[in-house]
């Protein structure tokens, strides 16, 4: 099996999975967090929505500038919902024509101009997207929970959703 399908085997998985934490999100608390130190609730549920479409990024470009700019803060739940429709759609729009030899060529983060990771497109898509997706999903479930949300099942039941 060539490795850009068993990606896209695992972007509909995260798709599935993202799409039932972010049906959750409550309405109105963007702001919210549980920590001084803790990012916003709504900065959270939007990284979880966009964060499948930085496959297309490692796919289509060489390397990827961040750290300028406002980060937005919050949308509502139509919006986050709509943001992982257009991320996962780029993403696999990306994947269907990624070759296992250009996902195998190095790809870099950059901040401010400084590499700050650098590694072949293949473990920067597992590690820096699938790995990092659940991650944050994770923390999004936790928020779920403190806000008096139902956490859907994900990866097996939950309090609140048996599988």
């Amino acid at each position: 099996m060539k490795i850009a399908q068993m990606f896209l085997d695992q972007l509909e998985n995260e798709a599935t999975n993202s799409r039932k934490a972010l049906e959750r999100v409550p309405e109105g608390r963007n702001d919210w967090k549980p920590h001084p130190k803790s990012m916003q609730l709504g900065y959270l549920a939007i990284l979880v929505a966009i964060m499948p479409g930085w496959i297309a990024s490692m796919i289509e470009q060489d390397n990827l500038e961040i750290g300028y700019g406002q980060a937005p803060t919050g949308a509502a739940r139509k919006d986050l919902l709509k943001m992982l429709d257009e991320s996962v759609a780029k993403a696999r729009r990306a994947l269907q024509s990624a070759t296992d030899d250009h996902l195998m060529t190095r790809w870099q983060l950059l901040y401010k101009g400084n590499v700050i990771a650098e590694d072949s497109r293949y473990n920067m898509i597992r590690d820096g997207v699938f790995a990092h997706l659940a991650h944050h999903r994770g923390q999004l479930t936790v928020y779920l929970r403190l806000n008096d949300a139902l956490v859907p099942a994900l990866y097996g039941g939950s309090a609140d959703e048996r599988l």
